[in-house]
């Protein structure tokens, strides 16, 4: 991996995302120069390695999780283990930017909930990627990008003139909520930067 370069240079992110949305937002932190340190499963690493061909040229690589995990190094990591948590923490400390795609409220059971890494380090930025965001009834609900294009209507532009509705081709619900999530990412660097806070960035897929 080549020395980062970019605005974003010297900072760093705990990449706590899978599949797209979170990935994609994390990736463009580390387009943009930050050094991101990707955060996956012991044993299994992230769903996208296994979602191929095609794969990488000359690689056992899904083409999928390369795209979107560039510019990013891997751990693994079992945040499930009191030891996991503890080494988590210890990154967190380092970082200046959180991003994780988790159901609301998982993450607090291992002690990495937006609340306790506030308290303890209320500097960093907290960026959350869920389907319906961190209030409202459908809060706790997991979203996927199928789902969301359905709900939000988007299938409903698209195929046959007199058909069923379609889903869009490209998953478009994960590719705007990683943009808007790298948005509110840049935003709150520069709220902190007025006010040495940090801030949640919450974004719901619908």
């Amino acid at each position: 991996m080549t020395e980062p370069t970019g605005p974003l240079k010297g900072l760093k992110v705990f990449d706590l995302t899978r599949v797209l949305a979170g990935p994609t937002c994390a990736q463009m932190l580390g387009d943009l120069g930050a050094d991101v340190i990707k955060i996956e499963r012991p044993g299994a690493g992230d769903d996208t390695r296994g979602f191929a061909p095609p794969f990488m040229k000359g690689t056992k690589e899904s083409a999928y999780f390369v795209g979107v995990n560039r510019n990013k190094q891997s751990v693994t990591l079992d945040i499930a283990q009191k030891e996991g948590q503890d080494i988590a923490l210890k990154l967190i400390a380092e970082s200046d930017i959180l991003v994780e795609n988790f159901k609301v409220g998982a993450l607090a059971k291992y002690g990495l909930g937006y609340d306790q890494v506030h308290a303890d380090f209320p500097s960093i930025i907290y960026c959350s990627i869920t389907g319906f965001g961190q209030t409202g009834p459908y809060a706790p609900r997991p979203g996927y990008d199928a789902l969301i294009q359905g709900m939000g209507g988007v299938m409903s532009l698209t195929g046959e003139p007199d058909g069923l509705p379609q889903k869009v081709g490209v998953p478009v619900a994960d590719v705007f909520a990683g943009l808007y999530g790298c948005i509110g990412i840049l935003a709150a660097l520069r709220h902190r930067e007025k006010t040495g806070m940090g801030q949640q960035v919450d974004i719901g897929m619908l």
